[in-house]
């Protein structure tokens, strides 16, 4: 039997080249790549803070009290008795202070990925093992409740942080953080509901 040769799609002849200025229009987009190549740079930032900061923790639980008094230095932890070893208040404010910067990091990779992808170009990921579960639906829309979400997350954590250690801050600046946060839900939930219209409306039509 003699094998068909494989059929090729012919292409769209009704697609016409782009003219001259809705082309560079177009490509102006591309001069968003440093902008995310920047991001890239300080998510490293992250990484290398990140990693500062495991360190001296780690160092502080074997008696660094030069790791200790740079951690009590970086969470801005105060107290009226010299601190000479490491105690639960100051543990769980550093874990906080390291969740903190893995949940930004999640954020700098949402807003790498998604926006590269939904206002660059294509990154092709479609049947790749590694693509992120959000990243195959994403859009504008998807995209920007994900980041009030993250921003929420974020919020809550400095929250937690600024109450575990309340005592030393002013009761405006407790206040004012939690004004803040609840300005930030009621914000996402804006969104999302906005959000829920839309697709509502593009639906029936």
């Amino acid at each position: 039997m003699s094998s068909k040769p494989p059929i090729h799609s012919a292409p769209d002849a009704s697609r016409k080249p782009l003219r001259p200025l809705p082309n560079l229009i177009f490509a102006s987009r591309w001069l968003q790549l440093p902008l995310y190549l920047g991001l890239i740079a300080a998510q490293g930032v992250y990484v290398f803070h990140f990693w500062v900061e495991l360190v001296h923790l780690l160092e502080a639980a074997f008696g660094s009290q030069t790791a200790l008094q740079a951690l009590i230095s970086s969470i801005g932890y105060k107290s009226d008795v010299a601190i000479t070893s490491l105690n639960e208040t100051i543990i769980m404010l550093v874990v906080l202070a390291l969740i903190d910067v893995v949940m930004i990091s999640n954020l700098l990779i949402m807003v790498i990925v998604g926006g590269y992808e939904t206002f660059v170009s294509r990154m092709d990921l479609d049947g790749h093992p590694d693509q992120p579960e959000w990243l195959s639906h994403v859009n504008a829309s998807v995209l920007k409740v994900k980041l009030a979400t993250a921003i929420i997350g974020i919020s809550s954590i400095h929250l937690l942080k600024t109450f575990i250690n309340a005592a030393n801050y002013d009761v405006k600046v407790l206040m004012w953080q939690t004004v803040i946060h609840i300005t930030f839900l009621l914000s996402a939930l804006a969104i999302a509901y906005t959000d829920k219209l839309l697709q509502a409306s593009h639906h029936e039509h």
